[in-house]
């Protein structure tokens, strides 16, 4: 029996999770549950999983959640200690990290302190405090299972060796998002709904903007550069429409390893949370007999998803570089969501923040906190929006 908490527990991957615990309650037990605003869906999932503590957004959160809940042995903390608190509690043997944006970061680094197994599901994490992450992991006994399809598949792929020398490459698969095909003339008029609109997968509003982008891909291009202890040159991506494979390791004597599966990432979670054993799933199975449009590959167009590119350069560059594209990107995100901003303006606001940054090499938390506030603050001052 392990026992979970999961950080970010009412979003697409909290939900799936809880899905697959559901479904194998002999095996997993949850003590934690992190959420922010969606009090609600908490409250069910408290009823349905009896915690022993919560944590919310902010005081009203917890304020509501306990009228709701009367008295109850669930402890209820809110904002970012409460996160904290919760990633650090001692009965928990897996913290699965599945909030949105760069308040990941904290609360896995207080995890790992904790030598926690760190379900990680959270890209900006890695993208903004990967050489944070890994020197404190040199400190524990923490070990992180990345629960993305496409590092999960890669994960799974290099346990057929244990030498990484023997590594040529990484192939990193993208489905090429809503807009795959289309060239810059045709998103200058993209709305967000048809940005949410992913061709495969089941993702929170956020994550599915970033896959239109291939900032997503982009993102993971950076985690994997950390994960794997991999060179970028040595990082390719490669739009597979059918999102079956859901990435491949090369090798040094031209062998192809790939890992295929349904694309629903109840199977991803399930391999994070029972490893290093491998559970029967209950979910979607592949069938290959069904695949009747085949499998396709193709190159990115990076000149139309420019993301792509950034997400290379600010990796390449190290330092801060990292945290200023994730954080411009994050505000971009959410003014195109309201639709202040266009698609299009995403990554140009990107690449601009990126250019007049000053990087900072080998940056504290306190530096890469800082960073992603003061970036944050003045693309939302110049577009005069309150987050």
């Amino acid at each position: 029996m392990k026992n979970i908490s999961i950080l970010g527990s009412t979003g697409s991957i909290g939900t799936q999770a809880l899905d697959v615990i559901k479904n194998n309650r002999d095996k997993f037990r949850i003590v934690a549950l992190g959420a922010n605003k969606n009090i609600d869906l908490l409250y069910r999932q408290i009823l349905l999983f009896n915690p022993s503590a919560v944590s919310v957004g902010d005081y009203e959160g917890a304020k509501k959640l306990k009228n709701m809940l009367g008295h109850t042995k669930t402890e209820i903390f809110y904002g970012v200690e409460g996160l904290n608190t919760i990633a650090q509690m001692d009965d928990s043997d897996v913290v699965l990290t599945a909030v949105v944006g760069i308040a990941g970061l904290v609360p896995t680094l207080k995890a790992i302190e904790k030598n926690k197994i760190i379900a990680l599901a959270n890209k900006e994490t890695l993208v903004a405090g990967g050489a944070l992450i890994k020197n404190v992991l040199k400190k524990s006994k923490s070990e992180i299972i990345p629960v993305d399809s496409e590092h999960s598949a890669i994960f799974q792929c290099l346990k057929s060796s244990n030498n990484l020398n023997e590594v040529e490459k990484i192939i990193l698969t993208a489905s090429g998002g809503p807009f795959r095909g289309r060239k810059v003339r045709d998103l200058s008029s993209v709305s967000p709904q048809d940005a949410i609109k992913h061709p495969r997968w089941n993702m929170g509003k956020k994550i599915s903007v970033d896959s239109a982008t291939l900032m997503n891909k982009g993102f993971e291009i950076i985690e994997a550069h950390w994960l794997f202890d991999i060179g970028f040159d040595k990082i390719d991506v490669i739009i597979h429409p059918q999102s079956i494979i859901h990435s491949m390791v090369e090798y040094r004597d031209g062998s192809i390893i790939a890992q295929l599966g349904a694309p629903d990432m109840r199977n991803p979670i399930l391999y994070a949370l029972g490893y290093p054993k491998r559970l029967i799933c209950s979910g979607k199975r592949l069938d290959l007999l069904e695949i009747h449009e085949g499998l396709t590959f193709e190159e990115p167009d990076i000149e139309t998803f420019r993301s792509l590119k950034l997400a290379y350069d600010a990796g390449l560059e190290g330092g801060t570089m990292p945290v200023v594209l994730n954080a411009a990107n994050e505000a971009c995100v959410n003014l195109f969501l309201k639709n202040v901003i266009g698609f299009l303006d995403i990554p140009r606001i990107v690449e601009n923040m990126m250019d007049k940054h000053n990087k900072i090499n080998n940056p504290s938390l306190e530096e890469i906190l800082e960073t992603d506030r003061r970036v944050k603050s003045e693309i939302y001052k110049k577009y005069k929006v309150v987050f």
